[in-house]
């Protein structure tokens, strides 16, 4: 199996001038320009990355990737493994946070389970199989992933990509779902920025002080193992060595819809560690996205500040699922609304600013 085209081939960059005729909009509307702050910035980045004089959301995509993990053999975990599985039954039956999200939003959700320890029921809607293995191997002691394992993730994320295009997406949201993640994507975030484990390890699923301390010696073992310098390291190595299923076709997703020029709205913390790996392998898919929140994790604001990146809400949020990223919308269609629907100041016969 060889890797996608969307992972060794950069994007195609959104067009400049769709931006520019974007902000001149905004310049003219009945409102003291930035008055409308943050939700002037979304409707313009929308209507430069949708290719449009008139931003909407009518059709959104959001997949959750799941997975399991083998580094929750060394105890970095405050919940089973067996709750991966079972939390694919709640995707589908719509009990969930992000199933309840979607349903209100009225977008498209799919869960992609990419390989569980405990066995899922066949057939539940909504559901993809793309499975792998039960589990990633365990990072303390050897490589997560084979090559093999991140090229089959990163097609299952890409193919995820093509479906949504097929669909017209007009954005696109990935979450995830796998007990262990957070340690896997705080050692990757540790190995592509050169940062210390215990500075941004943090509770994941409600770990105490102790828990988190013992998950940061877990990580800080690996990366010595794994002969992680300070230097930083190439994205496929770390991937390699740490990551899961669902991280790595999380980021197989984000470059895929990248190359298909589709915007993604990114979610919180293991959702930005995946776009960092997607930005690492191809610099030019960071134009493509747009953060929606700061995850309550302590590690997550290092990411952003790494992806020059400013999220639109602060609610201290760290569930995952790409729930952040779906209670961003409604103040993503509100900015839509604002934009294609105010009048200018010459079409409401309202005086503008006087020239200083």
């Amino acid at each position: 199996m060889s890797f996608p085209s969307s992972w060794i081939t950069p994007p195609q960059q959104p067009e400049a001038r769709f931006f520019e005729q974007a902000a001149r909009r905004q310049s003219v509307l009945t409102k003291p320009v930035g008055s409308l702050g943050k939700l002037e910035n979304v409707a313009v980045q929308l209507a430069g990355l949708q290719g449009t004089d008139t931003p909407t959301l009518e059709r959104i995509q959001i997949s959750v990737f799941v997975g399991d993990h083998g580094i929750c053999e060394e105890g970095i975990s405050a919940y089973p493994q067996a709750v991966t599985a079972q939390m694919i039954a709640n995707f589908a039956n719509g009990g969930a946070a992000i199933s309840v999200l979607a349903k209100s939003l009225g977008a498209q959700l799919e869960v992609v389970n990419l390989g569980t320890v405990s066995d899922v029921a066949p057939g539940l809607p909504g559901v993809i199989d793309a499975h792998i293995a039960p589990c990633t191997r365990n990072f303390a002691e050897i490589d997560a992933m084979t090559t093999e394992q991140v090229c089959a993730a990163l097609n299952h994320g890409d193919a995820t990509a093509q479906r949504a295009a097929d669909k017209g997406c007009q954005l696109f949201i990935g979450g995830e779902m796998g007990i262990g993640n957070t340690t896997s994507a705080t050692a990757i975030a540790c190995a592509l920025m050169s940062k210390n484990p215990m500075k941004l390890a943090g509770p994941g699923t409600g770990l105490n002080l102790a828990g988190v301390r013992h998950k940061a010696e877990v990580i800080i073992s690996a990366l010595q193992r794994h002969d992680i310098d300070d230097d930083g390291e190439d994205a496929m190595a770390v991937l390699k060595a740490f990551g899961g299923f669902e991280i790595a076709a999380l980021a197989g997703a984000i470059a895929g819809c990248a190359a298909r020029s589709i915007p993604v709205l990114i979610d919180g913390y293991i959702v930005s560690v995946a776009a960092l790996i997607a930005v690492s392998q191809q610099p030019e898919i960071r134009p493509w996205l747009m953060f929606a929140h700061r995850s309550a994790e302590p590690g997550h604001q290092a990411i952003l500040t790494a992806l020059n990146a400013e999220p639109l809400l602060d609610l201290g949020m760290r569930l995952g699922e790409g729930s952040g990223a779906a209670a961003a919308i409604p103040l993503f269609r509100i900015a839509c609304e604002l934009h294609n629907n105010m009048a200018s100041f010459e079409d409401a016969g309202v005086s503008n600013k006087e020239q200083q």
